[in-house]
């Protein structure tokens, strides 16, 4: 038997979780943490470690990328987004050149146009998976799935693979680095 949780963003959600995630912003124990933290749609403090080098590479090739082939937008690394299950840190963010005020936010509450996640050994695609329909119903227009070997998977919508970036349809689908 399987459970199925259905979550709902609502304004009440968001104003929750901009709240929470501002307390976080400034609590200094967890300003001294070395780990990488999210929230669930309760507000306690989800923490993993942080990622080992090849993800950070990963994540910084996939950033510069982004800035050279999209360079009227905006991009970022470790994006805070406001999500029906809490605040959720998307590895990189690409968004359009139009929201340049949402750059000063501490929270996103509306995802970034491109979401991407980078698989660690400490996650499953499923995971990623599940994250990548948070960001969609917060508003992402593509969630991209980048694994550990470098390859990348682009979704139009939660369970919708394309074979090609509509926004970058020029980003490579394996990331060298």
């Amino acid at each position: 038997m399987s459970v199925v949780l259905e979550l709902r963003h609502s304004a009440e959600q968001t104003a929750f979780n901009l709240k929470r995630w501002e307390e976080v912003q400034v609590d200094p124990y967890l300003a001294k943490l070395p780990h990488r933290i999210e929230t669930d749609r309760y507000g306690n403090i989800v923490m993993s470690p942080p990622p080992a080098m090849p993800h950070g590479v990963k994540q910084a090739e996939i950033a510069r990328l982004l800035g050279t082939l999209l360079p009227a937008g905006i991009v970022a690394t470790e994006c805070p987004v406001s999500t029906a299950d809490g605040v959720k840190a998307t590895d990189v963010a690409w968004l359009a050149a139009d929201r340049q005020a949402d750059v000063s936010r501490t929270c996103l509450t509306v995802a970034p146009e491109i979401c991407v996640e980078i698989m660690s050994p400490s996650n499953t695609k499923q995971e990623l998976l599940e994250k990548g329909a948070l960001y969609f119903e917060a508003g992402a227009k593509e969630v991209w799935i980048c694994d550990v070997l470098g390859r990348v998977e682009v979704f139009s919508a939660p369970s919708r693979r394309i074979a090609i970036s509509s926004i970058c349809p020029e980003f490579p689908l394996q990331v060298q680095r």
